[in-house]
């Protein structure tokens, strides 16, 4: 048997290894002596080599570059067992060497990664043999650790297998001072940024490639994760995942050390995004197997050799084999837990099947690689493309299992309906779901969702449901970094460090502007480098590009750290230059970060009385309705004649009614003939019990268009009538034996003859619900606005639930609080004028899914591309619409339907807007910031940032050469800046004396420029006028034209041969609108000079105008409308 030895840490190599001073230097010396002064030295050999640069990751690594001696997280006392995990042996015979693979998890869940080399040497014995008088051969395993922050496996695996030819042949004495230069060269490596730039270094005799994250929510993937599917068929593969996603105690087999932490890292990938919550340790040594009695859900690696002894002594446990690919618990010989639903199980194999994962087999076709790097680098390729095929397959399921999620959150309140999207599961997933819904891992999941973070699973669910594709993968580039430094004194890498800042300038100079997100990886790390040389003003001036090319890897803490590291003649030098004067004081004026709201809840009916704004947060809780308005009529009906607040039960019995309506709405069994005489959008909402009618015995229908009755005896479809052909309903009562029943009267315009119902006790109810519809789809028709109608049946359907909760003789008097639309058909009705009828076409509503109206404060409308990349979404025009608080909403412009949601672009209020042709939306904003929106990607990734003041204005030259587009920008000051749009470069600037540029236009090669002047105006002044002005005469208007029936223009613009002008809208003595058509829209003829047309649409003052190729005119109104109208130009 072998001897077995206790190993113990002999020496720390940790940055840094070069400094400044020669006085630095004694300094560390003297303190690695204090350092190796507590560790005993023996003959075994045990070396660990922390090295954090692979460390200097800058922001996304810890905020700062600093020295580090030590990694916190790691424990020098459970080390030696981790990378001896079978125990120290002396062998009689030298053994090959060995590679395995470590994660370190603190309690916060940061990790740490590393890499070991097993290596036998030989050692001297004293002990002879009385036989032959000699001393035996012996062989004593020693160590080397690489740790980094990152998981670089496989680079690391080479890098040590490159040290490894080195140690051979050394003696070893010579051996620490070899291992401490490999440790030196390694720290001078960056982390490549997150995207498509990979690094390549060189360490003799390999080449070594260093891969980037592919975004910032993505960890590096640095392994193969093909392994898994060699190791598992892929229904297994769907068990094990099964496990991890119900979070179970899990357990991982194999006679190979590395195998376990590959193959653990694998499954862990193939759950991104979620995220693995609990104790992760996938190499247990053998002394650390009490590990296994934790209470908690683990994922951990033991050798197969203890596969038996756990078996038998621990309970509940699943224990995978990854040797031979089975499954079991420590109970039964087969996993019983809900299996992964059917669906995207299926869905999960057919794609696995497409895999190609056998390289040898992939490539027997091509010629046999006769050189190194050439082999390596064609198995990089292979794995590369296999890797990214693996995790699109992996995404796949994780958003098949939960794509509906989304569905079932409130996203104001953090509310995440769990027994409504349990009820959505087909019977046999529910028990699944049940247990997944539980877990901390889904519960992370949630908060991701909750707050909207567009990542992989949401591009992809975004991707399968809308016309927006799987993008191709970006092609990567690799840049190269100098060879090492022969000598690595402070000079010597000094001068590595300046070569490396001249190759990235250098690259810098060759993309410039051709790919900006290549050139934003160049510009972070040439910044990192110069952050290394203490060149603190060149650092902050390559991270302040990035604001104008990629902005999503923008180090804000190693940023900040730069700044207040500053020196003093550091900060005078920074106030000399313009774009650093501008970083140091958005740094300088950083507000602290504000945690986000992490929390969700689970929806719960109240307990306790609810006043008014409580009741309001309960309601949008239970998305029965979100508008504030329609809230609050609700809570007034909930509280006729009763105190101001809704009792627990009677919100129960009502929230009860509405779920029921949803079921019932949805399981009307219609007859198949019936179906066919019905629209594809159209559902029964309501559904009247049996009655006598005039046209027969049957059941009456309502959908969102139409009355119809359900005859009895034999099923048919009779229509009643559209609720646009409706011209009125009545009460009335027919004679029956001694009484009078009441019945429902409805005269349409379809038939001479009335449609009469003897609804009985309903009769009431059907009278009110029908004339709410009738009175909805009115104001629906005269508007050119479907939300009417929308709003309407969400009316409806509150009035039936009220109806049915309250039962009792005031139950219709309460319920009739809900019927808006109908009161105002009786009480003002709002007649559209003839002229604005004509020419409204349509309107929308941008703030749909907000609880309030939002205030349009921009439009802007972008053509459709018959070119690029050939997607539908692409072909169709887009309108963007720029609400308060920074949000921007996109609608097809051909369908009128949303696209984006919500595209976040600062928190302030936004301006102005401007498409280019290189597919990039402008936005000015309040905060003095220029945001560059991406058009294909819908991401906001960059940002001018040279104003100081709010940007007003924003105008293109189109005289210019089409790829290189003049845009001017201007700010309230009176700074306008004229901008190269490719390069993002300011070419000219001036100034204006004024008190407030509200905006710029060029015209005729000329650039007008508007002063906002604020003046007193006499009580008595109540007519405006628009002034006509000659271009070669700036003296005085040539005709001035009086604006009827204006309060204020807020906006104009050319279409054809007209002028529109966008106007504020007229309040009442208390400043509100009441709800009236109170703004207009004045269409000005030029060649008459008079006004054309005076448009009536929105009841708050109009705020943007814009026209669509000049065939539509769109205006945006404020927040007591919110809506956007669609204008037809003749």
């Amino acid at each position: 048997e072998h001897l077995l030895l206790e190993p113990e840490v002999l020496s720390v190599l940790a940055p840094p290894f070069v400094s400044r001073t020669q006085a630095e230097s004694e300094m560390l010396r003297s303190h690695g002596k204090l350092r190796r002064s507590f560790i005993r030295k023996k003959r075994e050999l045990f070396y660990v080599s922390p090295t954090s640069c692979l460390f200097a990751g800058g922001d996304e690594a810890g905020g700062r570059i600093e020295d580090i001696s030590v990694p916190k997280n790691i424990d020098l006392m459970a080390l030696p067992q981790l990378c001896f995990p079978g125990g120290l042996q002396v062998t009689s015979e030298q053994k090959e060497e060995q590679f395995h693979f470590l994660v370190f998890t603190d309690i916060l869940g940061n990790k740490t990664h590393g890499v070991v080399m097993q290596c036998y040497r030989p050692i001297l014995c004293t002990v002879m043999f009385h036989e032959t008088n000699k001393c035996p051969k012996l062989f004593c395993a020693y160590s080397i650790c690489v740790i980094s922050k990152h998981p670089y496996f496989t680079a690391l695996k080479d890098c040590l297998s490159c040290l490894l030819i080195q140690l051979r042949t050394c003696r070893l004495s010579d051996m620490e001072e070899r291992v401490k230069e490999f440790a030196a060269k390694l720290t001078l490596v960056p982390i490549p940024p997150p995207g498509q730039l990979h690094l390549m270094f060189t360490i003799r005799p390999l080449t070594i490639i260093l891969p980037s994250r592919e975004d910032k929510d993505h960890p590096v993937i640095d392994l193969d994760l093909h392994l898994p599917f060699l190791c598992f068929r892929p229904q297994q593969l769907l068990q094990v995942l099964s496990c991890l996603l119900q979070e179970q105690r899990v357990v991982l087999f194999s006679a190979d050390w590395a195998r376990l932490t590959l193959v653990a890292e694998s499954l862990l990938l193939f759950l991104q995004p979620l995220l693995w919550q609990h104790p992760y340790v996938p190499v247990l040594a053998k002394g650390m197997l009490d590990f296994l009695m934790a209470p908690t859900a683990f994922l951990m690696g033991c050798h197969l050799s203890h596969f038996a002894d756990i078996s038998a002594e621990t309970d509940d446990l699943i224990l995978i084999n990854i040797d031979n690919g089975s499954l079991s618990t420590s109970t039964f010989d087969t996993v019983d837990l809900p299996d992964i639903p059917p669906v995207a199980a299926h869905c999960f194999t057919q794609r696995c099947k497409l895999l190609r994962i056998h390289f040898d087999l992939d490539q027997c076709h091509h010629a046999s690689c006769t050189d190194i790097s050439e082999q390596r680098a064609q198995r990089r390729t292979w794995q590369r493309s296999l890797n990214s095929d693996i995790q699109r397959i992996a995404l796949e399921l994780i958003v098949n299992i939960f794509r509906d999620v989304s569905s079932h959150l409130n996203y104001e309140h953090r509310v995440f309906h769990s027994e409504e999207f349990l009820k959505t599961r087909e019977p046999a997933e529910q028990l699944f779901y049940k247990k997944v819904l539980e877990t901390h891992i889904f519960h992370s999941f949630l908060k991701d969702r909750l707050n909207r973070k567009m990542d992989s699973f949401a591009r992809m669910e975004l991707s399968t449901r809308s016309e927006m594709q799987n993008t191709t993968p970006k092609p990567i580039k690799v840049f190269k970094l100098p060879d090492f430094p022969a000598s690595l004194s402070f000079h010597s890498v000094q001068s590595y460090y300046i070569e490396l800042i001249q190759q990235l300038g250098k690259a810098i100079f060759y993309v410039q502007s051709e790919n900006s997100a290549m050139l934003a990886r160049y510009y972070y790390l040439r910044g990192l480098i110069n952050t290394l040389c203490s060149r603190r003003l060149d650092a902050l001036s390559d991270f302040q590009n990035l604001n104008k090319t990629d902005t999503a890897i923008f180090p804000t803490r190693l940023v900040t750290w730069l700044v207040d590291s500053l020196q003093r003649d550091e900060r005078q030098q920074a106030e000399r230059r313009p774009e650093l004067k501008r970083l140091i004081l958005k740094v300088d004026n950083e507000k602290p970060l504000v945690e986000p709201d992490d929390h969700v809840k689970k929806f719960q009916l109240p307990c306790k009385p609810l006043h008014q704004e409580e009741f309001m947060r309960c309601v949008q809780e239970c998305r029965i309705v979100r508008d504030v308005a329609t809230i609050q009529r609700l809570f007034d009906a909930l509280t006729d004649s009763q105190p101001k607040q809704v009792d627990p039960e009677l919100f129960r019995v009502f929230y009860t009614f509405w779920k029921d309506m949803e079921a019932e709405a949805q399981d009307v069994n219609l007859p198949s003939d019936v179906i066919d005489r019905l629209d594809n959008s159209e559902c029964v909402y309501k559904l009247s019990s049996c009655v006598k009618t005039s046209h027969g015995v049957g059941k009456i229908a309502m959908t969102q268009k139409r009355l119809f009755l359900l005859t009895e005896g034999r099923p048919g479809f009779l229509e009643i009538t559209k609720f646009r052909d409706i011209q009125e309903v009545k009460i009335t009562s027919v004679p029956f034996l001694l009484v009078r029943i009441p019945s429902l009267r409805i005269q349409t315009s379809s038939r001479p003859e009335a449609f009469e119902a003897n609804l009985k006790t309903e009769t009431e109810l059907w009278n009110l619900v029908i004339k709410e519809m009738w009175a909805g789809r009115k104001m629906a028709d005269q508007h050119k606005d479907p939300q009417y109608m929308t709003q309407a049946l969400t009316n409806v359907l509150l009035i039936d639930a009220v109806t049915g909760c309250l039962q009792n003789q005031r139950s219709i008097t309460a319920a009739s609080k809900l019927a808006y639309f109908d009161k105002i058909r009786q009480e003002v009705p709002m007649i559209v004028p003839k002229t604005t009828s004509e020419t409204l076409k349509h309107k929308i509503n941008p703030s749909l899914d907000l609880a309030e109206p939002q205030t349009v404060h921009v439009l802007l409308y972008s053509p459709g591309q018959l070119t690029g990349t050939g997607k539908v979404g692409d072909m169709n025009p887009k309108l963007w619409v720029a609400l308060s608080g920074g949000k921007v909403v996109v609608f097809d412009a051909a369908s009128w339907s949303m696209l984006q949601d919500c595209i976040q672009v600062g928190q302030s209020q936004l301006n102005c807007m401007i498409g280019l042709v290189q597919e990039q939306v402008w936005i000015g904003s309040q905060d003095s910031v220029i945001y560059i929106i991406d058009t294909h990607s819908m991401s906001c990734n960059k940002q001018l940032t040279e104003h100081r003041h709010d940007v007003t204005g924003l105008a293109v030259d189109a005289s210019n050469q089409p790829n290189s587009l003049l845009t001017y920008s201007c700010s309230r000051d009176g700074m306008i800046l004229q901008w190269d749009s490719s390069s993002l470069k300011v070419k000219r600037q001036f100034l204006l004396s004024c008190d407030y540029l509200s905006s710029i236009q060029i015209h005729n090669s000329a650039l007008w420029c508007c002063e906002y002047t604020l003046s007193p105006l006499s009580p008595s002044f109540n007519q405006l006028e628009l002034c006509l002005w000659h271009t070669n005469n700036h003296r005085h208007p040539f005709k001035i034209i009086s604006l009827p029936g204006s309060s204020g223009v807020t906006c104009m613009i050319r279409v054809k041969d007209q002028i529109w002008v966008g106007c504020r809208g007229r309040s009442d003595a208390e400043g509100q609108c009441n709800g009236q058509l109170s703004s207009q829209v004045l269409v000005v003829d030029i060649e008459s000079h008079t006004v054309a047309k005076e448009l009536q649409a929105h009841s708050d003052s109009i705020q943007t105008l814009c026209s669509a190729e000049d065939r539509y005119v769109l205006s945006g109104s404020a927040c007591r409308d919110g809506k956007i109208a669609i204008w037809k130009v003749e």
